[in-house]
């Protein structure tokens, strides 16, 4: 048998000295880990399901508010609602605003959606938003984690089965293990020297989404006006965009404004009208609409304000316009509003300048007004509800109403 070797006191201090290293080495990317940098503070227990009001409430009042400048519009995520500021993501019960769970990062929000019944939260790095986090509505847990290309001022877009995250020169949908389906444009870390696409030099202006689709007005250097762009939310080969059609609209500041599945409503503030295209990029409706001039995008791209279910409702300016689910034709007009709406048992409730009208969602008959006092705001309102209450996103703050 050999020998074992003799150890010396030189090799005992070697390996003490290469121990120390690791640790300290461990202890220094540990230190500057995301998982150092990230607090996740779950619910004890899941949260109990919310159950739809069987009425319009006759009076509302505020039951609570909180900061939320990384949420655009009401985020509500299963039973939960979701308010978003400071790099902090919080899940309240939406009867009190009491926190259900918490989570938080060292990075900075750029927007937080919901679908699946999770709440999507984006941070930033220091080129793009490229850090997503899905979180479950009734605990807080983590779901599905992705990185993405999408640059600052992204928007998440829901069409009920994918999300688009917006971008002027990239955007990309994701399903719901946030494995991307597919990306249009030029991201920040190219590996296709044009991504595949017939017009890289174009910007993205508007984008909308519905029925499994991607609408997007391209403005390109050198073309005779805006162009409507509508794409498959899944392709067969994610590297590779897959068109429904592409056409020149017939005017310039054009937004698209809803995708259903057989057509595409697109608004030209310079001609005040609403434009309405088929499959095959034929017009099929032109419609005159009260068009104020657009206020510059809060995100990087415009997204029209709209809300869906038996018929599309968008806030035109300082009025909705009901638009038909399958011809996208307009209907009916009510003037005066601050946002684009909901339905909550089986009504239409508007905001308006003295509170929330209740309206027939078929003929935008007003039925009533539910006073609701917002001296401290003047601007556009989004509309949300949860179980029986109803959310206000005011600018970068969130109220409920009861």
């Amino acid at each position: 048998m050999v020998r074992p070797e003799r150890r010396t006191r030189a090799d005992l201090t070697a390996v003490v000295l290469i121990v120390v290293a690791v640790l300290i080495a461990s202890a220094v990317v540990w230190w500057h880990s995301d998982a150092r940098a990230t607090i996740s503070q779950p619910a004890a227990e899941p949260a109990a399901e919310v159950h739809p009001p069987a009425a319009v409430p006759t009076t509302l009042r505020e039951a609570w508010r909180a900061p939320s400048p990384a949420t655009p519009q009401p985020v509500v995520a299963g039973p939960t609602a979701v308010t978003a500021a400071n790099g902090e993501v919080l899940g309240r019960d939406p009867v009190t605003g009491e926190v259900r769970w918490r989570y938080a990062r060292d990075l900075p929000l750029c927007t937080v959606g919901s679908e699946w019944r999770r709440a999507i939260a984006v941070y930033r790095k220091s080129h793009n938003c490229s850090e997503v986090t899905s979180l479950e509505g009734s605990t807080g847990k983590r779901g599905p984690q992705r990185n993405s290309d999408v640059p600052f001022g992204t928007r998440l877009l829901s069409d009920g089965t994918y999300i688009t995250a917006t971008g002027s020169r990239v955007f990309e949908t994701w399903r719901s293990d946030l494995v991307r389906t597919q990306q249009y444009g030029i991201p920040h870390a190219l590996k296709n020297p044009d991504n595949n696409l017939q017009r890289p030099e174009c910007r993205y202006s508007s984008i909308a989404v519905g029925h499994e689709r991607v609408g997007v007005i391209e403005e390109c250097p050198r073309a005779p006006g805006d162009r409507i762009t509508v794409l498959k939310a899944r392709p067969e080969d994610g590297e590779n965009p897959e068109t429904v059609f592409s056409t020149v609209v017939a005017g310039s500041n054009a937004s698209v404004v809803a995708v259903a599945e057989k057509r595409v409503a697109v608004a030209l503030y310079d001609r005040s009208e609403l434009v309405v295209y088929d499959t095959s990029g034929d017009v099929r409706g032109r419609f005159p609409v009260h068009l104020p001039p657009p206020s510059p995008p809060e995100a990087n791209v415009r997204v029209e304000s709209t809300t869906g279910a038996a018929r599309v409702y968008w806030h035109a300016g300082s009025s909705t316009v009901a638009l038909d689910p399958t011809t996208l034709a307009p209907v009916w007009t009510v003037a005066d509003t601050r946002g684009a709406g909901i339905i909550v048992a089986g009504e239409l409730l508007l905001p308006v300048p003295n509170g929330i009208a209740v309206h027939d969602p078929r003929t935008g008959a007003r039925q009533r007004i539910i006073p609701v006092q917002r001296q401290e705001h003047r601007g556009e309102i989004e509309l949300g509800s949860v179980g029986g209450v109803l959310l206000e996103q005011r600018g970068n703050t969130l109220v409920a109403l009861r």
